[in-house]
């Protein structure tokens, strides 16, 4: 499923526990890993200090590329001048990856927080999907996937996670898990799912026994379903950290919308602060 996948490098610690989890990921898959690093454009202002940048992002991603070619894996460098996040695009889309692997934050720094940084921008226009993940002493685990986490709320968006999570689980021989919280207002009442004719409990029942469906078809057995009430994101957190789940896989946006971007979602807050990498897939054009 992962043939081609992107890793962008800046140097930082984050990007560099990137590159692990892509490598584990392209052994796994026999997947070439594209290394890449782009030179801000904006600071780039003399030939003699574009030289020098030059110089270095080529060591950079030349480091890297080494390392992975000494472990077994496939790798190409990649240096652009852009503005960041449209480089990293730009060579997703150049190169066909099929995933990017980033880490949350790099030497811009932004702390734990994504509000305005390449990643957060990378993950609200990338037509792949994104697996971000965070420095070791942030709560970021290691390969492998034990357990795989698929929130779904039955909608279309939700449903693009599907595969991805499943082929995971299967590669990974892993448990996969599918969570269906009913979300309740401030009164504790459940909310009936936008533009579904199904109550919240059959709608919730619906979209678990579909993740089982497509997980038994491609021969995952290993499945464990459960419904919950209440935040969306505060009950995916809390099974997480319940269920010792090692990924997250879901959908960029479910019934609230948010069809292209990703702020203010469940997809964008989990990011931000789940303890363990997440993947989100966009549902396709």
């Amino acid at each position: 499923m992962f043939d081609t996948i992107l890793v962008p490098v800046d140097g930082s610690e984050c990007a560099d526990v990137a590159v692990d989890y892509a490598a584990d990921l392209a052994r796994r898959y026999d997947a070439t890993v594209y290394v890449a690093t782009v030179i801000d454009v904006r600071f780039v202002s003399a030939a003699p200090q574009y030289d020098n940048l030059r110089s270095e992002a080529n060591a950079l991603v030349d480091s890297v590329a080494n390392r992975l070619e000494a472990s077994g894996v496939a790798t190409t460098s990649v240096v652009r001048t852009s503005k960041p996040y449209q480089g990293v695009l730009m060579v997703a889309e150049e190169y066909g990856a099929d995933l990017i692997v980033m880490g949350t934050h790099g030497r811009t720094g932004v702390d734990r927080y994504l509000l305005g940084s390449v990643t957060e921008r990378v993950l609200r226009r990338s037509d792949v999907p994104v697996l971000t993940v965070r420095n070791h002493e942030e709560g970021g685990v290691s390969c492998p996937y034990d357990d795989v986490l698929v929130p779904t709320d039955g909608s279309e968006g939700a449903a693009a996670a599907y595969e991805p999570a499943i082929d995971l689980a299967s590669t990974y021989d892993a448990t996969l898990h599918s969570l269906s919280v009913i979300e309740t207002n401030a009164l504790g009442l459940e909310t009936a799912p936008k533009g579904s004719d199904e109550g919240p409990d059959e709608a919730a029942r619906t979209a678990l026994e579909t993740v089982e469906t497509n997980a038994s078809e491609a021969s995952v057995t290993d499945v464990v379903t459960e419904i919950t009430f209440g935040s969306p994101y505060e009950e995916i957190l809390a099974y997480v950290r319940e269920h010792d789940v090692d990924l997250v896989v879901m959908g960029t946006h479910g019934r609230s919308g948010i069809p292209r971007y990703l702020l203010g979602s469940v997809a964008e807050k989990l990011v931000r602060t789940a303890p363990v990498p997440l993947m989100t897939v966009r549902t396709p054009s």
